[in-house]
């Protein structure tokens, strides 16, 4: 098949996209397809004729690393000199429509909440992994939250905050305070105090107006991959240092991931059907990844967020979920191709 991987934009996450996009036109390409990898933000200058041959089986993308710190999107924004275009760049939805189906290797804003879904349904692109409507409900964490506390799910009591609202802490010490629709980590502190508290809302206020003051739930922390409404093998998250924030996530050697993690096996399967669960109640589709905290008081398993589309850096929870099932990265990319297609006939 001819496949767009299509990565960067101008989230806060471009640079994990952008490391994700390469692994998976790599994989694609090994599994026999030919792709090309475009950045959302940037697109293409020209394409070429036919536009065939801008599809490729040469594996020549060089490997990208996510650096510890997150982009500086104004300096993103100033590379391209023009805002007319908005988000999407040149020539983007013209090498989409020409592609047998778009790889979504996009993460967070306009990759995962929703918009894009929508404006390749309105063009007639075919894409992977979930709709427009999943990936905004998702996408948006109180709106999540909210969808999951009415179907009886535990996930950690929260307040939301804006600017000019009350900034009084509701939820008490000590507390996750976070961006209601980012990634990634990035924005997020744990406060212990109220001098604390006040420095985590001006953190996370330079990247939204929207902030959620979430429960702190001490205790052990896990995620657990959907393939095709089906759990994967669980995985537990043991950070060196800290929390697993934006550089334990994506540099080497700063976290310890233990799949499958080491949990009795009615805990195993309590926490692998709810994530299924969610997964539906989300109106999520082909894949994606719901994260947890054990208690470790209470020995009960909260969810924090769903993840319309997990990270394939090096360094990602899901290829590694998937290898414990026993699927390679090529064969998990090969299958989420497959997956989506479904979606169409």
């Amino acid at each position: 098949m001819n496949i767009v991987v299509l990565a960067g934009g101008i989230s806060m996450e471009r640079d994990v996209s952008l490391s994700s996009g390469v692994k998976i036109s790599q994989a694609l390409r090994r599994a026999g397809h030919k792709t090309v990898l475009v950045d959302l933000f940037f697109g293409l200058e020209a394409l070429p004729d036919p536009v065939e041959s801008a599809f490729s089986d040469v594996l020549e993308d060089a490997a990208v690393s996510v650096p510890e710190t997150a982009p500086d999107i104004e300096a993103i924004r100033a590379k391209r000199g023009d805002a007319l275009l908005g988000e999407v760049g040149p020539n983007v939805i013209e090498i989409c429509k020409a592609a047998d189906m778009v790889y979504m290797g996009l993460h967070g804003e306009s990759g995962e909440n929703g918009k894009l879904q929508a404006l390749f349904d309105v063009a007639g692109v075919r894409y992977t992994g979930s709709g427009y409507l999943g990936s905004a409900l998702a996408m948006h964490k109180w709106i999540s939250k909210d969808i999951l506390l009415g179907a009886g799910s535990l996930t950690p009591a929260w307040q939301m905050v804006r600017p000019g609202e009350a900034l009084t802490n509701t939820v008490g010490f000590p507390c996750v305070v976070k961006p209601c629709s980012g990634g990634s980590s990035i924005g997020v502190s744990i406060a212990r105090n109220e001098a604390e508290y006040d420095a985590a809302l001006r953190e996370a206020f330079r990247y939204e107006d929207e902030i959620m003051v979430e429960q702190y739930i001490q205790g052990r922390e896990f995620s657990v991959g959907v393939l095709d409404g089906e759990a994967l093998p669980i995985i537990e998250i043991i950070p060196k240092e800290g929390f697993y924030d934006y550089a334990n996530k994506y540099q080497a050697g700063r976290t310890l991931e233990i799949c499958p993690a080491e949990l009795d096996e009615d805990t195993t399967r309590a926490m692998q059907r709810e994530a299924e669960r969610i997964f539906c109640l989300l109106r999520l589709s082909v894949y994606a990844r719901m994260d947890f905290m054990l208690d470790a008081q209470t020995g009960k398993f909260y969810c924090l967020e769903g993840n319309t589309l997990p990270g394939m850096t090096p360094t990602s929870l899901l290829p590694q979920m998937a290898s414990a099932a026993g699927i390679s990265y090529e064969e998990l990319c090969d299958r989420v191709i497959s997956l989506s297609l479904e979606k169409y006939r």
